[in-house]
């Protein structure tokens, strides 16, 4: 697809890089979505599309946030995984009621750049780049957050994939004992 296409729908997938979010002259929120052979315009907030993408494989951007306090305590701006078999994990820029939370795909990008007015770039793996307006003390910290929330799901994905049918008996208590 083109950049700059506006389309009224569009699922977040492995290929989708970023979700930022942008203002037009009325002051209505889009997300011009980047993907990793194009980039396009949406006609909703990045935060709705990522609540639909959440929707799609059966739980809520609510839903998975609450799965990230349960699984490593993070409360504010919470990565959350779409579709962690498809290693879908993305981090929002700012609290995703705010108007200019954007999504930033976890597992595309390459390095993280101080700009200049405490802003930051993004540098994907397929070489595009992107400044956004948070500080890179901030963005550093998403990264990171992102990456321990990322190894405590993968871990207890791993947990309870060797032990499939054989410990259905175990509890949250026992799989958090032994994960831990």
């Amino acid at each position: 697809m083109s950049e700059n296409v506006y389309t009224s729908a569009h699922e977040i997938n492995p290929l989708t890089m970023a979700a930022i979010a942008q203002h037009d002259e009325y002051g209505n929120t889009h997300t011009y979505v980047m993907e990793e052979q194009g980039a396009f315009t949406v006609r909703q907030s990045p935060s709705k599309m990522i609540d639909y993408a959440c929707k799609f494989f059966g739980s809520s951007l609510k839903g998975r946030q609450e799965g990230t306090k349960d699984i490593s305590g993070i409360t504010h701006k919470a990565p959350i995984s779409i579709d962690p078999i498809s290693g879908m994990y993305f981090f929002p820029t700012a609290s995703p009621t705010n108007a200019n939370c954007s999504w930033i795909a976890h597992s595309h990008i390459n390095k993280i750049n101080q700009a200049e007015n405490q802003k930051t770039e993004i540098v994907f793996k397929n070489g595009k780049k992107i400044i956004l307006d948070i500080s890179f003390g901030s963005m550093l910290n998403q990264v990171q957050r992102t990456a321990q929330y990322r190894y405590l799901l993968d871990n207890r994905i791993r947990f309870l994939s060797r032990f499939g049918k054989k410990n259905d008996q175990l509890d949250n208590s026992q799989l958090s004992n032994t994960l831990l």
